[in-house]
């Protein structure tokens, strides 16, 4: 996971391809949870939605590194 990836000759660190990544994949549950009106029961919703996406995030870290 330390690796350089090259994109259109500028060299990005692999941990922001998967933070994009992981951002594209949390719109969906966000938008249903949105719809649902989960985010309703909390009294800060913002940040109920920034912890949701950093444990997708570091999930999908921990099991980019295991496999």
């Amino acid at each position: 996971m330390l690796a350089d990836v090259d994109i259109l000759g500028a060299f990005v660190p692999a941990i922001a391809i998967w933070l994009f990544v992981s951002l594209v994949i949390f719109i969906v549950p966000d938008v249903l949870l949105t719809r649902a009106g989960f985010y309703r029961l909390f009294w800060h919703p913002a940040l109920v939605r920034t912890s949701l996406f950093v444990c997708w995030f570091c999930a999908g870290g921990l099991a980019s590194v295991t496999m």
